[in-house]
């Protein structure tokens, strides 16, 4: 069990020994929620960077996060993430792919892999804001449900009902289109 509260002691003397734990212990939950929100793992991983910069910066400010050092992480997590959407919607950008071979690779299985992936992230553009936080936090953060309440000021009830409509709405959506 982590001891969040001499992390974040050790966080706001600026202590490179609990810095580096804590880069250690929260970085790979981080990025799994910041690449399940924005599907690209290059970008994800500058994301990701980026939340841990601005925790930097607000200990120096002297804004460190008073009381939840992962519940601090994820709601900066999710403003650098909006803040990322927003910014594309601006400059339309084109992705070309490094990773795929010419002869390693079926061109027809990577077009068939990709358009479920843009399938699934358009489903998932279509939940609600809180129906695709509970999607983001249970299964790219992997958080336990109560975990889930906690971080955004929801009963556990709640979460699951959430979590629940969200996953019959992605089937629905996705059962859809595959029906076409």
């Amino acid at each position: 069990m982590i001891d969040e509260q001499a992390l974040l002691a050790g966080v706001r003397k600026l202590d490179p020994e609990v810095l580096t734990e804590v880069h250690e212990t929260y970085y790979p939950a981080i990025f799994r929620y910041v690449t399940f929100k924005v599907g690209n793992q290059q970008v994800a991983e500058d994301l990701t960077s980026e939340v841990f910069t601005r925790l930097l910066d607000a200990v120096r400010d002297r804004n460190a996060p008073q009381n939840t050092l992962r519940g601090w992480l994820y709601r900066v997590a999710s403003f650098v993430v909006a803040d990322y959407h927003r910014q594309r919607y601006k400059i339309e950008q084109t992705e070309l792919s490094e990773n795929l071979e010419a002869d390693s690779i079926d061109p027809g299985e990577a077009f068939s892999k990709r358009q479920t992936l843009n399938e699934l992230y358009q489903a998932l553009e279509e939940l609600t804001e809180d129906q695709q936080d509970v999607i983001a936090l249970r299964f790219g953060y992997e958080m336990p449900i109560r975990d889930v309440a906690q971080t955004m000021g929801k009963s556990e009830g709640a979460v699951k009902q959430l979590q629940a409509r969200a996953v019959a709405a992605l089937s629905r959506k996705l059962s859809d289109w595959r029906s076409l």
